[in-house]
């Protein structure tokens, strides 16, 4: 009798022990997915600004249709793209040609003392920073849902209820991963 009840109670502890595990695997996925809609905010808010200061910088930039014409297929490609790692390629992408853009604008004084434009880039650079933010929320989220899949006892039930290491959200451009040089 006293057999049974211990044999009961270890196996009752393992169960709540799983269950645990389970829910703990549940609230990092559902972090994994709030931390992945803060980024599509950003994205979506950075998305609306483009047509904006495109419109802004026509009017001065005739001859750099190109670029302009590059940010507009890369904003539509973003809206578009549903995995991770697409998103991250397009973003990163639109990042530079967004850089580009500003830095093209040193060579218009015209539009440099435009007060929508320096809105518009003051604005840019807000959500950029947020970006930047929203991005390290999600990695962090999708590090410890990785963690926790990969690791033991937790890996069994993750397996046994089909949960999915998330990807991160990286940088794929070598060159913006790349340590600068500063000479002096």
């Amino acid at each position: 009798m006293v057999i049974w009840i211990i044999v009961l109670v270890i196996l009752l502890g393992v169960i709540l022990y799983a269950v645990g595990i389970y829910n703990k695997l549940v609230r990092n996925k559902n972090m994994v997915a709030e931390g992945w809609s803060g980024i599509d905010v950003q994205l979506k808010r950075r998305s609306n600004l483009i047509p904006n200061l495109i419109e802004t910088v026509k009017g001065y930039m005739e001859h750099e249709a190109d670029l302009l014409s590059d940010i507009a297929k890369l904003k539509t490609r973003s809206t578009e793209a549903r995995a991770v790692a697409d998103k991250s390629r397009i973003e990163s992408a639109l990042t530079r040609s967004l850089g580009n853009l500003v830095a093209l604008a040193e060579a218009y004084p015209d539009l440099k003392a435009n007060q929508n434009f320096l809105d518009f880039q003051d604005d840019l650079s807000q959500i950029e920073s947020e970006i930047q933010m929203a991005r390290r929320y999600y990695n962090g989220t999708a590090r410890d849902l990785n963690i926790l899949i990969e690791s033991f006892p937790s890996n069994y039930i993750a397996e046994r209820f089909r949960f999915e290491k998330a990807e991160f959200f990286e940088i794929e451009d070598a060159a913006e991963r790349a340590v600068p040089t500063v000479k002096f």
